[in-house]
């Protein structure tokens, strides 16, 4: 029998209209791990105070980055899928691939109703996000869960943890800023992860009081942050800058893409691009490691608005570094996780 692999992606609107955001939006947010307040007020907040004015705005944003095939995040995932398909089969066994999208088309749902179709002994989900947060990762895992059981499948699900460490993917984001970025022509360096709120890490914390927003907390893994979603970017970063054999002075990390008005994971990467240009610094590139496919908080946020901020600001260039997307040594990772995934499942049980 054929083995089944599950790639988990975030989702996309299926067109860079108003109408089709605003859905999007709608599904996103009324996600209670997204935004964790109240059904109702949670309802109240998405339905008539964000989504009415920023699904015109976001529909504009998706409209500069359109590709003539569909949304870069969509088209991305969809080669990444392919790509692993034909190498796992290329090797050994018979591997069915398919790909799902926590919000939108094509669903987690749909995704495993064509696994369960192709009568495979077994699913291995990959949430393609590097570190692990409730708003991300998690929520992927609580609605594959819901949605195997439903079809009558989850008896056969099984999940690979966060990567954000694993010396595949640290390896793929090394190779991308060699192959990109000219040491000669540029200045420094900015990580850039995406943000979440800072009351989502300290649940995670529970009573505990060392959860903080200084860098030191976040300076190392240890048993009392091994899950917290800030501090396994720091670790993504640390690694792929010891990779490329960076001094500390070199590289920045930061965090975007911000919503509302609650305290978020901070340094703020729209500040780090003022900060950095107010001290002279000409030409950064930015690599932006909670994304293993470009998309609208890469292509738009990053490239064409954080471009903006830094040049406005006084300095001359912003280089965006395309993330993993279906390059080779990514595609490459990923099918040798799967190929291993027993272990991996192995390690991950040992967390828990």
């Amino acid at each position: 029998m054929s083995i089944g692999v599950l790639l988990i992606n975030l989702g996309t609107p299926d067109a860079p209209t108003p109408g089709a955001v605003g859905r999007y939006l709608r599904e996103f947010l009324m996600d209670g791990f997204v935004i964790d307040l109240p059904a109702p007020l949670r309802w109240f907040l998405v339905n008539l105070l964000i989504v009415p004015r920023r699904k015109y705005q976001s529909a504009h944003a998706y409209q500069k980055i359109q590709l003539p095939e569909g949304s870069p995040l969509l088209v991305h995932t969809r080669q990444l899928a392919s790509e692993v398909a034909r190498r796992l089969n290329s090797s050994e066994g018979t591997y069915v691939v398919e790909y799902g999208m926590r919000y939108g088309n094509p669903s987690i749902k749909s995704a495993l109703a064509r696994l369960r179709s192709s009568n495979v002994s077994r699913i291995i989900a990959l949430p393609l996000y590097p570190q692990y947060a409730e708003s991300s990762f998690e929520t992927a895992v609580v609605e594959t869960h819901r949605r195997a059981k439903e079809l009558d499948c989850a008896d056969v699900l099984t999940f690979l943890p966060p990567f954000y460490d694993r010396p595949e993917f640290i390896d793929a984001w090394a190779e991308r800023i060699r192959e990109s970025v000219d040491a000669q022509m540029t200045d420094h360096l900015i990580f850039s992860f995406h943000g979440i709120p800072v009351r989502h890490l300290a649940r995670l914390h529970g009573k505990e009081k060392h959860c903080m927003t200084a860098t030191e907390c976040c300076g190392e893994i240890t048993s009392a942050n091994e899950n917290c979603y800030r501090a396994q970017c720091f670790a993504t970063a640390r690694a792929i800058a010891k990779q490329l054999e960076l001094n500390p002075d070199d590289y920045t990390v930061s965090f975007q893409s911000r919503l509302g008005r609650a305290e978020w994971t901070g340094p703020n990467t729209v500040d780090i691009l003022k900060d950095l240009a107010n001290r002279g610094i000409k030409r950064i590139a930015v690599a932006c490691p909670s994304f293993v496919a470009d998309c609208l908080e890469t292509l738009e946020e990053i490239g064409i608005r954080g471009r903006e901020t830094f040049i406005q600001a006084g300095s001359q260039e912003l280089q965006l570094i395309p993330s993993p997307n279906s390059d080779l040594t990514w595609v490459n990772a990923v099918v040798a996780w799967i190929q291993n995934s027993s272990v991996l499942e192995t390690q991950n049980n040992k967390k828990d």
